[in-house]
């Protein structure tokens, strides 16, 4: 049996930490956690119950980078650590504490996607597919020699919601099937080659200002990528004012014609339009209207509805 020590948030998270205590090679000797931020959207699961259920004691570290962590982290003895969208770097000295190292679960094809949110970047940047991959932990972040990787299709109509589900349940069979191995030591290490690494960092909501410069393609890719529950995508109104598009899709036979501004807000056969760059145009679906510092609560409503009573040539910026 090896003594494991667990470190993971999210629901991914908590469903690999229910695996590792489904296994009777396993004994998870802690959990390592976040507490849960009041300012942040918690739609997910959480492991900290699982674990509590299962007797397992569970720790939130503000860091790992100090004494009391590392003093900690050998106290418990682990043979492997195993981490699952846990948000500390977790430094060198104690991925050398283990004596068969340390893994992670990371939501993308390493080496590509290194980073922060690959799910919501893979949307932003408009790709066909990412994936979920298992390898070892380094120095530098998401670096280490992979032990098994799967691929996930993406939608054109995927939102930052649907493919985390997808990743989600992609990233439990991956774990599953190759935690056998990775406990008796058995599993299979293939280095990555570094020289196509991509790397990406974390979003913050005011990542998700619009340019209209941009194609509606992209625009929209935008807005799937960080509809809710995330923040969402906006723009600003005359007068000072925000507009939230939780939902949208670039203009196909139904698009306006003519040359227009971009940003110009169009109106046309009962549907309303936002011209954007080269020449295309991207149809406003469900919005929501708020005051320049206030936060949209998620309560869309049908952007005619919104448009109802709005002035023609009215410019988004």
């Amino acid at each position: 049996m090896r003594n494991v020590l667990f470190m993971g948030y999210h629901s991914l998270g908590t469903a690999c930490l229910r695996c590792l205590l489904d296994d009777k090679e396993a004994r998870v000797v802690g959990l390592f956690t976040h507490h849960d931020n009041p300012n942040e959207n918690i739609w997910f699961e959480t492991p900290a119950p699982t674990a509590h259920a299962a007797g397992v004691p569970v720790y939130y570290p503000e860091s790992l980078k100090n004494r009391q962590a590392n003093d900690l982290v050998f106290s418990l003895a682990p043979d492997l650590i195993i981490s699952v969208y846990y948000r500390l770097m977790v430094p060198e000295k104690i991925l050398l504490i283990p004596p068969m190292g340390a893994l992670n679960l990371h939501g993308s094809l390493l080496p590509k996607y290194r980073g922060r949110v690959p799910v919501n970047w893979v949307l932003v940047n408009g790709e066909t597919e990412t994936g979920v991959t298992l390898h070892y932990m380094v120095k530098e972040p998401d670096a280490g020699d992979i032990v098994d990787q799967t691929s996930v299709p993406i939608s054109f109509y995927d939102t930052s919601r649907s493919l985390f589900d997808k990743v989600n349940a992609a990233g439990v069979e991956l774990f599953r099937r190759n935690l056998p191995a990775v406990l008796d030591g058995t599993n299979a290490r293939t280095p990555q080659d570094h020289s196509k690494a991509t790397y990406f960092g974390g979003r913050r909501p005011e990542d998700g200002k619009i340019g209209w410069a941009k194609s509606a393609t992209a625009i929209y890719n935008l807005v799937r990528a960080v509809t809710r529950p995330y923040p969402g995508a906006f723009t600003h109104l005359p007068g000072g004012g925000k507009l939230t598009i939780w939902w949208a899709a670039p203009a196909k036979e139904d698009a306006p014609s003519g040359k227009h501004a971009q940003g110009e807000v169009l109106f046309s056969s009962g549907m309303v339009f936002v011209a954007c760059g080269q020449g295309t145009f991207l149809r406003l679906l469900e919005v929501e209207e708020t005051g320049a510092e206030e936060t949209a609560s998620g309560r869309a409503i049908p952007a005619r509805d919104w448009f109802a009573g709005k002035t023609a040539g009215l410019m988004l910026s």
